[in-house]
Formats: C-alpha cells, structure tokens, sequence
C-alpha cells in the first residue's frame, strides 16, 4: 500500500507543513518513537561500542523526476539508473558559465542494502550530513518527514522499518524554496552564491544500544585560570526502562592519557531524553589550544549500567579562552589582530560536492600559503572537513547561519532559528569556532526575530558570543555581543580604503571589506579576473594591505576579515556566473591579490618574495610593469636587477603602512626595451631579499617568452580508493623559472589511465576567461586500486606552427581503511 505522504509528495500548499513537520520530529530525538519491550536492553550485547556504517557508495541516481508517483516505492524500477558516489551533485557544471537551470528542479537517488548482524536488538539511525536543498526521503516505502535546508545534518530512526533487504530513496529538491537563504522573490540570481543540488555530503547508518548517549557537549571555562575546569553536558536518549540505576562516566583523555575524570549515577522513571551534567576539574597541565600549538584532546563519555559499559561517546575539543573586548579581540589572555578572508564552498565542476581531502586543502591554503588567522564560513555552516582542518591547523572560525540580505515569512524565521540550533548542537566542541553569526549577513534590523536566533546560541553554548556582519553603520536595533562591519568605503578622489572607525563602546571588527570595489567612487563594476586589466589585478593587494593596516590603526578594532578567498559561481555583478573578488580563483590558485597574504609570515618561517605583478612584455605592458609597483616581502631590504644590473634598492614602505608588519615595497620597472638587429630582446628580473646582512632568498624571471614552460602538479599523489576521494591538479603556462605567464592561450588535453575518473573540462580551453591557468580533479573509482597516470597535453598555434609540451603525473589509489564500513 501506498503513503499518501509518497503518492503525492509535491504539493506546495503542504510544503511549509511537511518542513515544520520534518522539524518538530527531528528536534523531539527519536522520529518513529520509543520502543515499548521492557526486556530488550538485557538482550542487548555487553560493551560500549557503536557501529558506523558508511552508505557513500552504490547510490543510484535516476536524473530529474519524471512524474512517476511511485518512485519511492522499494520495487520502482531503477536498473537504468546511473551508479554514483557521494557527494554528488545532480548537474554536471563546467568551471565557469553556470545557471541556476541547470539544477533547478526535483532529482532521484536510490540506495539498496542488506541488514547486518550489528543491527540486531539495536537502535538505527539513517544520518545525512548535508543535501541541497530540500530532502524528501522514505525508507522501505515509508514517507520520512522532510527536511528543508542545505547545509546542515539531520537524522532518521529507522528501527522499526528496517528489513533483510532494504530501499532508501530519496527525492532532492533543488528549486528556489522558502528556506534559508533562498526565498528572495527575484530568485536565485538575486542572492550572491548559486547552489547546485545534490547530496552533497555524506550518509550513513549508525546502530546504538536502547539506551544511548546521543549528544555530550564539553565547554571548558576559565582556561587561563588555576581553576580551569570543563562543563560536561551529555544528553542520554533511552527508548526502555533500565533495571535501575545508571552512571555517566567522563574523562578527559590527552592521547592515552587521562587528565580528569568525573561520574555520575542517575535514574529514569520513563523512556525519555535526559540531560545529565559532569564537571571535569584538576586539569593539570593540559595544554591550551592556540594558533601555533593547536592541541587537542578528548572527552570521552561513558554509559554503565551496574557497572557494565553500554555506550561510550567521544568528542574531540580543545581549551582556550576567545574573548572580544572594548580593546581588541584576545586569545588566551593575549591580545591577537585578526587576519583573515572569508570563503565560499563552491568548487569548479562539483559545486559542494567536493571530498574531505579538498575540502580540507582550502585551510592548507587559508593558513599555510595565505597566512591567515581566522576564516569567515560565508555564509552558511561548511564541510566538516573543512571544520576539522581549522581545529588540527590552528585557524579560527566565524560560523554563520545561512542566508543573505533577504529575510522571509514567519515559516521561513523558524527554519533560520532551527538553523542556529542545528549549527550550535554540531560545531560547538571545536575549539576553532570562535563566535556565532546568528544574523543574516547584511539584512535589515529585526529585532524580534534576532532575539529569537540569539536566545537559540546562547542556549545551547553561552561561552562564545554572538554576532552578525552589518552594512549599516549604528546602533540602532543592534542587539549582539560584537558589532562586525563590512565595510567596502573608499574615498571618492584617490580610490584607497577609507574605513570607518570603531563604534564606541562595543567591541568591533570587520566582516569584509575590498570585494570588488574599484574607486575612485562607489561601484562594484569591477572584476578582479586573473584574465582582466593588469591595473586592477594589481590594485586589488593594495586595497587588502590598505584595509588591514587602517584597521590597525585602532585599538579597539579587533581586525578584519577581508572578502574573500576563492572566487565563486554567483549570478551577482559576475563575469561568465563566476564573481571575481578571490584573491584566488575558483581553482584556488592565487592571483596577484594574494601576494600581500603570502608575505605576512615571519622570515625565519620562510622568506617571501612576491612582486604585485607580472614580468611580461605583452601588449598591455610593453614595457614591462612600469612606475611605482609594489613587491611584498618579509625581508628587510630588496635589491634589485634588471639584465644584471642593479636597478634599486628598495625598503619597506612603512610611512603609508605604518601598522603593518611587512608593509610592501616600492620601485619603478619602466623598461626601455633594447633591440638587437630590430628585435627585442627582453631582459631578465632578479630580486635579492636581505634580512639583516645575509641574503635568505633570490628569485628571477625571465622576458624570454621562447623559453616558456607548461606546469603540471597534483596536490596529492596518494588517494583512498573509496570513489570519493580527489586531488586537485593544477596546470599553467609559466617562464624558466617557474613564475606565471599571464593570458596564456591554446589548450590542455588530458589522458587518464588507471583506476581513476577525470572531473574537469577535457579539453580545458586557456581562453580570455582563465588568463592562462586551470585545474581538474583526480577521483578515485570505488574499491579499485592501483597507479592513475594523468597526461596533459598543452598545445597552441604560433602562426602556421603548433608549440606543444606534455606532462605527466602518477597518483597511487590505495585500498580505503575508512572511518565506517561501507554497508551493501
């Protein structure tokens, strides 16, 4: 028989219905109820494991809907449905040119398994981690309640519906909806990122025992202090009457060592959801979690009945003390500025639908090539992965709830609420989450509804303050904990930063600031493309030094995070649906925007030397960069070289950036090219960087463009064979010595070999839109392993001749130990 909830799954006068419904039943714990058997926790095994099992693999995915009723029925026909890997998105998308028809509309997945031994008398939960945007799930034929909203997880108890032989389909929804952030009446060129469909991010089955912790939050308190202690808060779900009483156990574990412990016993009267509360105290010498020495330990939470363990729970977490006062933002009692860029997650060719690997390389680059401190999560809650990358790498986090500008109806306040709760409950242990956007970025004062969102953080974690990024400067209906501006003012007749000053009385920092603002005047007209006006590629570091250093200049100011990292797909001010303000691409290799960020590193970390331009003789620079160009660097003293002669010798500019560390520096490289026998003959750059007296870096690059090379490199060269895992791979037209050659045409073919897929466009065009650079990624197939051997061939027309040169890189997939068994 069919659900009427399946038979007519669409209608849009039940859809606000059906997402409250989907809410209320997540929030409550258990969706299918509590089981009545008495007796079933002694037939349940002794122990305190739980079981993950991943359902990543052997989806099938059956393209857009195509009316049928019953397709969430276990016997619809899906022989002719395409075998996918999560995460997924439903289109296939180029890196650039994309619209929002493109997913626009109602897509199919199934997924078959078999029960297991592991399931028996347990509790088993289906998990999602993320799918954009609306979920309509059933398990077996049975309608789950929907869910609405792209970016954070929810979960299904399915013990009761569960079979030897079982079905989940799902239906993914990926229209314009009334839910955060979409809803905007012009649709979704009207918000300022797109958002591909698919099941973005992982799913599995979890089994329990009856009786289970399902949630323990663990918040250190006064970390700087002697006292220094973590609050235990462990949620205990039990769906039967236990004999009589049982005890939390918490430890706090440093590797296999165990710092603290606290117990506690309690007693249930019914079936219910419980919260029981410990104290972790005497820490010892647990080591704090900083930036440099980011240490991170375990909680782990144990469940006993007479003794015997049922359930042990573990969170990661690290103590530290984040605090924003009148005076700056401090760091374990330090006070620290604030260096940071925001980021979007969209990636070329996939959308969200990106592996951990990746979504972990972006905070590699964020803190180790860009150097920053803090990343803004704009604007929306990201990839775990990423998550866990900002807690291993020491790189702080503003997290945010999804939306932009546009705030709806009262169904759609509710989903933004349980948005911040949601967004609470999964990030609250991670150390590198630093403050909470429970504001829609740059919308109006509500001041209701914002109490609302407020109220929800501070329930659920009242240790980090609350915030949300303002494009209006005042006071007024402002009701948070720290006032973030994003602040994109320039003044009128030079076109540098003019920031605004702090507010008084309130504790202050910047949200953003530069994006694509191009002065003198306001306007958002200009592109930062790597492919555009030489000029502005070079103006765009400027403008982020600038902005730093003004910020610097007040002690209340906490600091900034600039916009933004990577370029993204957005229907806003775009070129080709990509919006340019990255100081990197959407391939995330950086223009001349990032020179500033990679100087900002102490020497003895690793010297930089980064000219804010090209060395190029091309029609745009005859000759060569020109007058007043700067280089960024952290070395005290530049020399120099055009064609081995010493041209200048250059010192920070620290009258017009007194406030930064390593301000730029500045010379002229007008050229008078020479000619031999009417021919130009283009020389060589050389810069010399001294600390001190000694000479820690030279760096040259060359006129010859005959000399010219293709650049080929993968990020990683060894992968999981899990048909999830990729690496990025990155090819570009460089000089001699490896340095950029900009507006480099022609194309690159590739040819992959082995156990492994190309995801990326083949052939890539190196076109006006790249400016002479790209990248693909490298994906393992499922349970395959072995050598992928990646050729790329770069050709380009010289007149009648082809210039052609090959490269290739080996990538080794290895069998996939994983986190959760895969469930068939």
């Amino acid at each position: 028989m069919k659900s009427s909830a399946v038979s007519n799954p669409f209608s849009r006068r039940e859809f606000i219905r059906t997402c409250s419904l989907g809410t209320a039943a997540l929030a409550s714990g258990s969706v299918l109820g509590f089981f009545n058997a008495a007796k079933a926790l002694a037939a349940s095994p002794s122990g305190a494991a739980s079981y993950l099992f991943s359902l990543d693999q052997d989806w099938l995915f059956g393209g857009r809907w195509n009316g049928d009723s019953d397709y969430l029925q276990p016997g619809y026909p899906d022989s002719g449905f395409s075998t996918v890997t999560l995460p997924h998105c439903v289109s296939k998308l180029s890196w650039e040119g994309w619209t929002p028809s493109d997913w626009s509309g109602i897509w199919l997945y199934r997924r078959h398994f078999a029960s297991r031994e592991e399931f028996k008398d347990r509790r088993v939960f289906l998990d999602f981690d993320g799918i954009m945007t609306r979920a309509m799930p059933a398990f077996n034929g049975h309608a789950l309640p929907e869910y609405c909203g792209g970016y954070l997880p929810f979960h299904y108890e399915i013990t009761h519906l569960l079979k030897e032989k079982n079905t989940l389909a799902v239906a993914i929804d990926s229209r314009w909806l009334n839910v955060p952030p979409d809803g905007y009446p012009q649709g979704p060129n009207a918000i300022d990122f797109y958002e591909p469909g698919g099941i973005v991010r992982s799913v599995r089955l979890r089994a329990v025992p009856r009786i289970f912790i399902s949630d323990v939050f663990a918040k250190p308190v006064n970390v700087t202090e002697p006292s220094r202690h973590i609050e235990v808060t462990c949620t205990v779900d039990a769906a039967v009457l236990p004999d009589g009483p049982l005890q939390i156990r918490a430890e706090l574990m440093d590797g296999g060592r165990a710092l603290a412990s606290a117990s506690k016993a309690f007693t249930l009267d019914q079936p219910c959801e419980t919260q029981v509360q410990l104290t972790l105290s005497d820490l010892g010498d647990v080591k704090l979690w900083d930036l440099h020495a980011p240490h991170l330990c375990d909680v782990v939470v144990t469940l006993l009945s007479g003794g015997t363990p049922l359930h042990n729970y573990r969170v990661r977490t690290g103590l530290r003390e984040a605090r924003f006062e009148l005076d700056g933002f401090f760091l374990n009692g330090r006070r620290l500025q604030i260096f940071g860029l925001n980021r979007h997650e969209l990636f070329p060719y996939a959308g969200f639908a990106m592996p951990p690997r990746v979504m972990r390389r972006d905070a590699e680059i964020l803190k180790g090539d860009f150097n920053l401190n803090m990343v803004r999560c704009s604007h929306y809650p990201q990839n775990p992965a990423f998550l866990d990358a900002c807690d291993e790498l020491g790189l702080m986090v503003w997290e945010e709830m999804p939306g932009w500008h546009f705030i709806g109806n009262d169904a759609w306040k509710d989903l933004a609420v349980r948005n911040v709760q949601s967004m609470v409950r999964r990030d609250r242990n991670r150390p590198s989450v630093i403050i909470w956007g429970v504001r829609i970025n740059e919308s109006a004062n509500v001041p209701d509804f914002y109490k609302r969102t407020t109220a929800a953080a501070k329930e659920l974690d009242d240790s980090r303050p609350a915030s949300g990024a303002m494009d209006r400067y005042g006071l007024s209906g402002w009701s948070e904990d720290v006032y973030a501006f994003n602040d994109y003012h320039q003044n009128n007749k030079t076109g540098e930063m003019e920031l605004k000053p702090p507010l008084p009385g309130v504790p202050f920092f910047f949200t953003e600031g530069v994006g694509q603002l191009i002065g003198p005047g306001s306007s958002i007209g200009h592109k930062y493309r790597r492919a555009g006006d030489i000029v502005w590629q070079e103006r765009q570091a400027i403008y982020h030094a600038q902005m730093h250093d003004q910020a610097a200049r007040h002690k209340q100011c906490a600091g900034v995070v600039a916009w933004c990292a990577f370029d993204y797909a957005s229907g806003e001010n775009p070129f080709n649906n990509i919006k340019c303000p990255g100081v990197a691409d959407i391939f995330r290799i950086p223009k001349l925007g990032a020179t500033f960020y990679q100087a900002q590193v102490s020497p003895t970390v690793r010297p930089v030397i980064e000219p804010n331009f090209y060395w190029d003789f091309g029609p745009d620079t005859p000759r060569g960069p020109g007058r007043n160009v700067a280089i960024f660097s952290n070395c005290e003293r530049l020399d120099i070289f055009v064609a081995d002669k010493k041209v200048a010798s250059a010192t920070p500019n620290r009258f017009s950036f007194p406030h930064l560390k390593y301000p730029p520096f500045f010379c002229d490289l007008d050229i008078e090219v020479p000619t031999v026998k009417n021919k130009a003959v283009y020389p060589e750059l050389r810069i010399d960087g001294y600390v001190g007296a000694d000479m820690v870096l030279s760096r040259s690059f060359s006129g010859d463009v005959a000399k010219d090379d293709f650049f080929l490199k993968a990020d990683n060269t060894v992968l999981m064979a899990d048909g999830a895992d990729a690496t990025r791979v990155v090819f570009r037209v460089v000089d001699q010595y490896g340095a950029p050659r900009p507006f480099a045409n022609g194309a690159v073919t590739f040819k992959l070999m082995g156990p492994g897929i190309l995801v990326g466009d083949n052939p890539f065009t190196l076109l006006d839109d790249s400016g002479g650079v790209g990248a693909v990624w490298v994906k393992t197939l499922a349970n395959q392993t072995g050598n992928i051997v990646l050729e790329a061939l770069y050709s380009i027309w010289n007149g009648d001749s082809q210039w052609s040169n090959a490269r290739t890189i080996s990538i080794n997939a290895l069998p996939n130990p994983g986190r959760a068994m895969t469930i068939v």
